[in-house]
């Protein structure tokens, strides 16, 4: 939407998609579709954004050009990045993006901001381990796939303490295994895989590198052959200078000093939010949806999570704040 002459641009994003995950809620407004719910407060999201937009929409109380995005796929499949493909920065040429999400464990209506790291990467990765499988009571005759499984999930751990700077973060976590299906047999293929998070690019090379160091050096102890693929889905969330610095003095004139933290620790979740500040200069705030224990507490990605209410008119106030406050009037 557009108000007076001025040639300033900014968009503002919301995520509006729902997650596989069976709700255990039992309030009237819980999910109707069985196995799909809304586990992270998308739909809050985008309630208050389209608020903030019929608000703008009649007050016209801006000069500039406001675009508003609401993206699909935010969960596991990146449609930021799917958008930032298709062209949208080529549509829609802004000077800056911003974006918000809930979090629980953030007291409700408080609010999270700072320049650099906000969120993780997402990387994921898969490993195939090939041998020659045999009887379990002669295991000498072929080659264990389980336990150079075994031994390289054990090895990975290696991966944060030996391959990165001890003040850098990262988290390796083999989350799936693969293989066999009988008590007496030893098979012939195994597998794991897992995810890895990290702050940096360089620390994403380095952890990468790593996981392939370990899995081919623990094939070659135990006989085998392995194969890694590693996925990068989503790069770290890195907000710019001056515009956190802006977010921040949008939350504290709209609502006090008190309720804002402009030092809050990064979280190891991750956002393709991140795409979009590859490409344009912005900034993703946290807005706080009950602190642990209340209302808005259950975390996110959790069957009995719930997205709580009170916080839309902090939502919804602080997207108008930051429009007005960047495409002034006149």
């Amino acid at each position: 939407m557009q108000s007076g002459s001025g040639d300033r641009r900014i968009g503002l994003r919301a995520d509006m998609d729902a997650l596989d995950i069976l709700e255990e809620n039992t309030f009237a407004y819980r999910s109707v579709f069985e196995g799909k719910m809304h586990g992270c407060g998308h739909d809050g999201h985008t309630t208050m954004l389209l608020s903030a937009a019929e608000y703008l929409q009649n007050s016209k109380d801006f000069n500039g050009t406001v675009n508003l995005i609401f993206q699909p796929a935010e969960e596991n499949e990146g449609g930021g990045r799917e958008m930032v493909t298709d062209g949208l920065f080529d549509k829609f040429p802004w000077d800056a993006v911003f974006g918000m999400h809930n979090i629980p464990g953030i007291p409700a209506g408080h609010f999270g901001v700072k320049d650099g790291p906000m969120m993780a990467s997402f990387d994921i990765f898969d490993v195939e381990v090939t041998g020659k499988g045999t009887h379990a009571a002669w295991p000498h005759t072929g080659t264990d796939t389980v336990l150079a499984v075994a031994s390289m999930i054990q090895s990975l751990q290696s991966v944060v303490s030996r391959s990165v700077a001890p003040l850098d973060a990262a988290v390796v976590s083999a989350t799936k295994l693969l293989g066999g299906n009988a008590w007496n047999t030893l098979p012939e293929r195994a597998g794991f895989g897992g995810t890895t998070r990290t702050f940096r690019p360089e620390v994403q090379d380095a952890v990468e590198a790593g996981i392939r160091r370990v899995v081919e050096g623990q094939a070659k102890n135990h006989c085998v052959e392995a194969s890694v693929r590693y996925e990068r889905r989503y790069p770290p969330t890195i907000n710019t200078l001056h515009e956190a610095q802006i977010a921040g003095d949008t939350i504290e004139e709209a609502f006090g000093a008190g309720r804002l933290n402009r030092n809050p620790d990064p979280l190891m979740a991750a956002e393709d939010f991140a795409f979009m500040l590859q490409e344009r200069p912005g900034c993703y705030i946290w807005l706080g949806n009950g602190s642990e224990g209340e209302k808005g507490g259950v975390m996110a990605h959790k069957p009995l999570y719930d997205f709580n209410d009170d916080i839309i008119p902090f939502g919804a106030n602080y997207w108008v704040h930051l429009t007005e406050k960047i495409l002034r009037s006149g």
